[in-house]
């Protein structure tokens, strides 16, 4: 079990090596400066069960409920301390942290749910090279897909080495710093699209949500989001409320010939209960078993693996269920060490 303070600092070090020297503070500050005798400070103080960024994650829920208090201009002593590159913020958010219990106690429930868009670079690259490999239209299915705008990655453009892939005119176009082989140049074209989430987020309705999850010394992230989030409102990206495991077992039942299915999770799997990951495993299994060459089925994972640096990209393909290795990618999508023949 990770003690808080210790979840905090560690925070602050992810923070810090992901480019928000504002967040590195404020975690760095909020390890120390909190202390009980508050609703808010007993709540994370005394929290039940890992909250650890790989677990609960709960430093980031109270960022993300800070930062919604700066977005809706709520608090303007806090949104004033966010505005200042050079600032400690701790002192000024403490007190925020005191005026505003309720706010962040509803916060505090949820655990953060940032639809990082730069994730899709993972997704357009691979969504390439199956494309090349098996000449087939794709099936999309997310697992953990809070509101959908990584369901929406074959509207986005990625930029490598000068070179674009995506449609013309897209209404975001991705830059990662590039190593290794580009994809191949083999559009792809999605058929039918959906996901699942134990706690879906409407791009309308949670965009507020959405937003603070981000950190307000990155407005790039917080642009690229909002214009995610318009392209949602016209794309309508579809996510069920569900188990991932059950929703993925009941999808499985359908074939799709003359398709590739691809089952795809980015920083997600480590969400989800063990018992969840061994059914999904189990259900991609017995459907992997009866894939034919016209109707294979692909899982791509972006996740964490103990290792650095960023995620691991892995590619699992039926039929067959032979497992390699794509690459290593940034958690927010920065850079990409694609390793794909």
């Amino acid at each position: 079990m990770t003690d808080i303070r210790h979840a905090f600092r560690q925070q602050s070090k992810a923070c810090a090596s992901l480019g928000s020297p504002l967040m590195e503070r404020l975690m760095a500050g909020l390890a120390d400066g909190l202390q009980s005798g508050s609703p808010v400070a007993d709540a994370v103080l005394g929290w039940q069960g890992d909250p650890s960024p790989s677990a609960d994650s709960v430093p980031l829920r109270l960022a993300g409920g800070l930062h919604a208090l700066v977005l809706t201009g709520a608090d303007p002593d806090l949104a004033a301390a966010y505005a200042d590159p050079g600032t400690d913020p701790t002192r000024v958010a403490l007190a925020a942290i005191a005026r505003h219990p309720d706010h962040l106690l509803n916060w505090l429930k949820s655990p953060p749910q940032t639809n990082e868009i730069r994730r899709s670079i993972v997704l357009i690259a691979a969504g390439h090279w199956l494309t090349a490999r098996f000449g087939l239209p794709l099936v999309l299915s997310e697992l953990g897909a809070s509101a959908g705008l990584n369901l929406m990655w074959d509207h986005y453009a990625l930029q490598a080495e000068g070179r674009t892939f995506g449609p013309d005119a897209a209404p975001l176009t991705l830059t990662p710093d590039w190593t290794g082989p580009l994809p191949p140049a083999a559009q792809p074209s999605v058929i039918a699209r959906r996901g699942v989430d134990l706690n879906p987020l409407d791009p309308q309705a949670d965009r507020l949500r959405l937003l603070a999850y981000l950190w307000a010394d990155q407005p790039d992230r917080l642009s690229r989001t909002a214009a995610a989030l318009d392209l949602a409102g016209k794309v309508q990206p579809q996510v069920d409320r569900a188990d991932a495991a059950d929703w993925l077992d009941a999808r499985l039942e359908t074939r799709h010939p003359g398709a590739l299915h691809l089952i795809y999770h980015t920083i997600a799997w480590q969400y989800f209960p063990p018992a969840t990951q061994a059914r999904a495993e189990a259900a991609m299994a017995r459907a992997g078993a009866m894939a034919t060459s016209d109707a294979p089925i692909a899982r791509l994972g972006m996740e964490a693996d103990g290792t650095t640096p960023g995620a691991a990209i892995t590619l699992t393909l039926w039929p067959g269920g032979t497992t390699q290795s794509l690459g290593r990618v940034d958690f927010h999508g920065r850079w990409m060490d694609w390793r794909a023949d």
